[in-house]
């Protein structure tokens, strides 16, 4: 049986199954983007699909060090509505 890529969430850094997560990428144009079929080419970071984690990420910063680049109010936003219409 073939396992599931595992990757580590930026909230609360446990390790969890790819699909569990959501991914948030940064092209090559520094243009960053929520990539719902994480297949998107770019540098990615993974965040659980609950507001807590969402909001440890946001007061700590640190999707803008792993990305390394400003992440707008609007990403943020955009990340909030992804997680509450579930």
């Amino acid at each position: 049986m073939k396992s599931l890529p595992q990757r580590t969430c930026m909230g609360c850094m446990q390790k969890k199954d790819k699909k569990e997560l959501i991914r948030i990428v940064k092209n090559k144009n520094n243009e960053i983007s929520i990539d719902k079929t994480g297949k998107l080419a770019g540098r990615g970071a993974y965040i659980c699909d609950n507001i807590e984690c969402l909001e440890k990420v946001i007061k700590s910063k640190r999707l803008e060090k792993a990305l390394d680049t400003k992440i707008s109010q609007e990403i943020y936003e955009s990340l909030r509505g992804v997680i509450l219409d579930k």
